[in-house]
């Protein structure tokens, strides 16, 4: 007798993605590059200094990610 497991697993059907050489991946650049320049990097202590300014960083990204990227649905023929 062979026991075989079948887990349950959550197929992502949807992804967020910017269309290449459109106007929103401009912006999102603009946004991007505006607050890379904006961050405080010159005095940075310790380890909890430098954290701040990259949580900082990825939530301002995550912002202009989904600000200008478009919800596309994910099939067999979709590119990685």
């Amino acid at each position: 007798m062979v026991n075989i497991s079948i887990f349950e697993e959550k197929i992502q059907i949807k992804k967020h993605t910017l269309v290449k050489n459109s106007e929103e991946e401009d912006n999102f650049i603009i946004k991007l590059i505006e607050a890379i320049k904006r961050l405080n990097t010159s005095n940075i202590q310790n380890k909890e200094e430098l954290k701040d300014i990259v949580q900082s960083f990825m939530s301002c990204m995550e912002k202009f990610w989904y600000k200008h990227s478009k919800i596309v649905n994910i099939t067999k023929h979709s590119k990685a």
